[in-house]
């Protein structure tokens, strides 16, 4: 449970950097992602998971 807790933590410190450094930018991001098709972004959530999966699975072995 340690572990668990502590990869959420991560995740989270990770996700909230770039909103806290830049977030005039992040603004800006936002407004034009309202034009990428959601084929494309279905695409880039799999390949983010396929990534996570795959790091989390070379770190436990």
């Amino acid at each position: 449970m340690r572990f668990f807790l502590s990869v959420i933590g991560m995740v989270l410190i990770i996700e909230g950097l770039p909103y806290f450094a830049f977030p005039e930018k992040l603004k800006s991001y936002f407004q034009k992602i309202h034009t990428v098709p959601d084929s494309t972004l279905r695409i880039f959530g799999l390949l983010a998971m396929v990534v996570g999966l795959l790091l989390v699975y070379l770190g436990r072995t």
